[in-house]
C-alpha cells in the first residue's frame, strides 16, 4: 500500500526550538505555524500517532513543498511550487545538460538552461535550502524519539519498536539530502541530532568528509533499516540504503578524488542478487504511467517518490511540475491524461539523436512528440523548437483515466533495478576487481530487450556506450547532471550540446562550474561558511 499523505495538509510540524535550529543551519529559513501555543513538542508527541505524521512531513516534503500541497510554502522566500525537493532535482539534475530544456524566464532558469549561474540564482538557493530543511526536520525527529524522550513519555514496546523503523528511515532521507548537497555543492555543513538547537554556526566539512559520514551512516542502517522489501510502498528499506552507497561509491572519484569501483560493483551485486527488487518484464513506459506503484512496474523501483492526485495536492510541485511542463504547441493535455501544458520543457538535439530514429520510436524509450515541433532549438524560449517528451503520462497503463487531471498519480522512480545494472557494467569497464563483463553485457541486453532496441555486443560495451545507454534508459530521472561529471562531460568542450555556455550552437564551459556556489544568502546568514573557487 502507498504510505498514506491524505492529512498531510492539516499537519503543521511544531516542534519547540525548530525555527532557530533552520534558521542558523539553513540560512533565512523558516516555518509558519499558524498556532504554536498549541502544538509545542511535548504535546505534539504525546499522541502515538505523531511518530507516523512526522516520518509522512519527511517523505512529503520530496514531493511537496508545505504543509498545505504547494500552499504555506516550508521555504520563507520561494513558493511552495519553486520549493519542491523533486522539482528542483529536476531544474538542477536536468536542465544544465543535453536532456532538457525549458523555455521559461522566470529569474534564473536561462542561466541554468546555458550553465551560466551565480550565487544569487534563486533556484540553487532553492535546493540548498530544502535539503537543508529536510536535514533539519529529521534532526529533530531523532531528537524527539531518543531512549530518554521515549520513556519520558511512556511509549509503550510496540511502538518502539515501530520508532526505531522511523529513525532508521529518517536518517536515511537526512544521508539522501547530504548526498545531493555534497554532489551540487561540494563542501557544506554537516549537522545531526547531536548538534544543539539554537543559534549557531554549522562548520563545512570537505566533500571527503560529508562522504565519510554518509557512508557510515548508510552502512550502519542496514541493522535497522526494513528488511528488503519489507517496508510499505513508498518507504525506504535496506536496498534502499544499499543503492545510495553503490551510486557514491560510482563516484568516489568526483567527491574524494579515491576510485571505488569495486565498492559500487559489490553493492549492486548484492542488490541484483540479494534484495526483494526484480527486473519489471512490462513495457517501458509502464514504468512512467499514472499506476506505476501497482502495474507490475513497481517490482523494479527501489526508492519511489508517491504521488498521488487526491492524497498529495501539489499543483506546481513534484510530478505535476514534470507532466505539466512537458506539455505545449499542438499536444492535447488529455493525451497525457492532464488538464493542459505550461509550454516548458523539451529535449536538446544532440540527446534525441542518442537513438536510432526518435520519429519511428525504434527504441521504446524515445517518447518525443515531434508535430509542430523542430529539432533545432533557434530559440530555447519557444516551445515548439526542441522535440517534446511524453515519458511520463497521468494515465494508467491500460489506457484508462487517473484519479484526476490536474495532480498525477504518477510516481517518480528516484531509484530502480535498472539502474544497478548500469552501474555494475559501468563499475566493471572501470575496472572492479568482482566484476564480470559477460555478465554486464547481459545486464544490458535485458534493459534493452526490454526497450525493443536491440542486442550488443561485448565490443560494444564501452564507457561512451554505458554513458548513452545511462541517457536512454533514465532521462529525466534526475542523474544526467551527475552522470556527466563523472565522466568528464559536464563542462569543457569534449561535448557539446545547443545553449551549452549560453549559445545557441553550445560552447565549452569554465571546469568550476562542476560545482554549483554556495548560495549567497546562505553565507550572508553562516559567513564562516567559504564560497567554492570560481565564484
Amino acid at each position: 500500500m502507498k504510505i498514506s499523505f491524505k492529512y498531510i495538509s492539516y499537519f503543521l510540524l511544531f516542534i519547540l526550538g525548530l525555527n532557530m535550529t533552520l534558521t542558523s543551519c539553513t540560512s533565512d529559513l523558516d516555518v509558519k505555524p499558524t498556532d504554536d501555543d498549541e502544538f509545542l513538542s511535548d504535546d505534539f508527541f504525546k499522541d502515538p500517532a505523531s511518530y507516523k505524521q512526522v516520518m509522512a512531513k519527511l517523505y512529503a516534503g520530496l514531493y511537496v513543498g508545505g504543509n498545505d500541497g504547494d500552499a504555506s510554502p516550508d521555504i520563507f522566500g520561494l513558493g511552495g511550487d519553486f520549493s519542491s525537493y523533486l522539482r528542483l532535482l529536476f531544474v538542477t539534475q536536468e536542465f544544465p545538460t543535453d536532456e532538457a530544456i525549458v523555455a521559461w524566464s522566470d529569474d534564473g532558469l536561462p542561466a541554468i538552461n546555458g550553465q551560466k549561474w551565480s550565487p544569487s540564482n534563486q533556484f540553487l538557493y532553492g535546493i540548498f535550502s530544502r535539503a537543508f530543511y529536510e536535514i533539519s526536520i529529521a534532526n529533530e525527529f531523532l531528537r524527539q524519539t531518543s531512549e530518554e524522550k521515549l520513556a519520558e513519555r511512556g511509549v509503550d514496546a510496540n511502538l518502539k519498536a515501530e520508532i526505531v523503523k522511523f529513525r532508521a528511515e529518517a536518517r536515511f532521507l537526512r544521508a539522501f539530502s547530504y548526498v545531493n548537497l555534497m554532489d551540487l555543492f561540494g563542501n557544506v555543513p554537516i549537522t545531526t541530532e547531536n548538534d544543539p538547537v539554537g543559534f549557531f554556526y554549522p562548520e563545512q566539512k570537505s566533500r571527503a568528509q560529508v562522504f565519510a559520514f554518509v557512508e557510515s551512516e548508510l552502512k550502519d542502517l542496514d541493522n535497522t533499516l526494513a528488511a528488503s522489501g519489507a517496508n510499505e510502498y513508498g518507504r525506504v528499506d535496506k536496498t534502499a540504503a544499499k543503492f545510495l552507497l553503490a551510486q557514491i561509491y560510482l563516484n568516489s572519484k568526483v567527491y574524494t578524488g579515491t576510485e571505488r569501483n569495486n565498492d559500487a560493483a559489490i553493492a549492486c551485486n548484492e542488490i541484483i542478487t540479494g534484495s526483494a527488487y526484480s527486473f519489471a518484464d512490462v513495457p517501458y513506459r509502464y514504468l512512467f504511467a499514472a499506476d506505476n506503484d501497482r502495474n507490475g512496474a513497481q517490482r523494479e523501483v527501489i526508492f519511489p517518490i508517491v504521488g498521488d492526485g487526491n492524497a498529495i495536492r501539489a499543483i506546481g510541485g513534484g510530478m505535476s511540475f514534470i507532466i505539466h511542463a512537458s506539455i505545449g504547441g499542438k499536444m492535447v493535455g488529455a493525451d497525457q491524461g492532464m488538464d493542459g501544458g505550461w509550454s516548458g520543457t523539451r529535449a536538446r538535439p544532440e540527446f534525441v539523436k542518442l537513438f536510432p530514429d526518435a520519429t519511428a520510436t525504434a527504441d521504446q524509450r524515445g517518447t518525443f512528440y515531434t508535430n509542430g515541433q523542430t529539432l533545432d532549438i533557434a530559440d530555447y524560449g519557444v516551445f515548439s523548437n526542441g522535440y517534446a517528451v511524453t515519458k511520463f503520462t497521468n494515465i494508467n497503463s491500460d489506457g484508462s483515466a487517473a484519479q484526476r487531471n490536474d495532480v498525477p498519480d504518477t510516481d517518480f522512480p528516484m531509484y530502480r533495478l535498472s539502474d544497478v545494472y548500469l552501474m555494475y557494467a559501468e563499475a566493471t569497464l572501470r575496472g572492479a576487481a568482482s566484476g564480470n563483463v559477460a555478465t554486464s553485457l547481459e545486464y544490458v541486453n535485458k534493459i534493452r530487450v526490454r526497450a525493443k532496441a536491440g542486442v550488443v555486443t561485448t565490443s560494444d560495451l564501452t564507457l561512451d556506450f554505458i554513458l548513452d545507454e545511462r541517457g536512454r534508459e533514465l532521462f529525466w530521472e534526475c542523474h544526467r547532471r551527475t552522470d556527466l561529471i563523472r565522466f568528464g562531460k559536464f563542462t569543457g568542450g569534449s561535448k557539446i550540446w545547443q545553449w551549452k555556455g549560453g549559445v545557441k550552437n553550445g560552447s565549452g564551459t569554465e571546469e568550476f562550474r562542476n560545482l554549483m556556489p554556495i548560495p549567497s544568502k546562505t553565507i550572508q546568514a553562516n559567513p564562516t561558511l567559504k564560497q567554492n573557487p570560481g565564484y
